[in-house]
């Protein structure tokens, strides 16, 4: 649906902006447009860059120990199937606590190696088992402590309209 809306939107602008003789406008939109573009990737890039190198800290410590020690009520009643010495269930708890400190794009590697390993231990590689379509909810709502993504919009574009 999507893919249709989008490319309709930016024609039916198109087609605007040649009857109303704005294409000089239109143009210095499209090029402000991609400028800003690229400024807001480069500063997520290097804000997920560093939370990505943290939550691998995190694993090679014992901090991680103590993580998933503080979430273990939680992950017992939500994944009740999985063994607490899992590699799938640090890497879920190491999820958790990214998504929860609002680190969505640092959580993302982190959810696709937890889904990875669950399905290696699946039984039935067909269909999901019950800890991953739960562990899929739970990256879908994303419950956030720190919107930390949100608060680097915000600045930058505070710091952009700054100068």
């Amino acid at each position: 649906m999507l893919n249709k809306l989008w490319p309709g939107f930016i024609i039916i602008s198109f087609i605007y902006a040649v009857f109303k003789f704005n294409m000089n406008e239109l143009n210095n939109a499209i090029f402000e447009s991609c400028k800003q573009t690229v400024e807001m990737i480069l500063s997520f890039i290097g804000v997920m860059c560093m939370w990505n190198g943290i939550m691998e800290i995190i694993k090679e410590t014992t901090l991680i120990n103590k993580i998933t020690k503080c979430l273990s009520p939680l992950m017992k009643f939500l994944f009740p199937d999985i063994n607490k010495e899992n590699k799938a269930y640090k890497e879920m708890s190491m999820n958790i606590v990214a998504n929860l400190l609002g680190l969505g794009n640092a959580a993302t590697p982190l959810g696709l190696k937890a889904i990875k390993t669950l399905q290696e231990e699946n039984s039935n590689k067909e269909e999901l088992s019950d800890s991953m379509i739960m562990f899929i909810v739970l990256n879908t709502i994303s419950i956030q402590l720190i919107p930390t993504t949100v608060i680097a919009i915000r600045s930058s574009l505070r710091f952009e309209q700054s100068f």
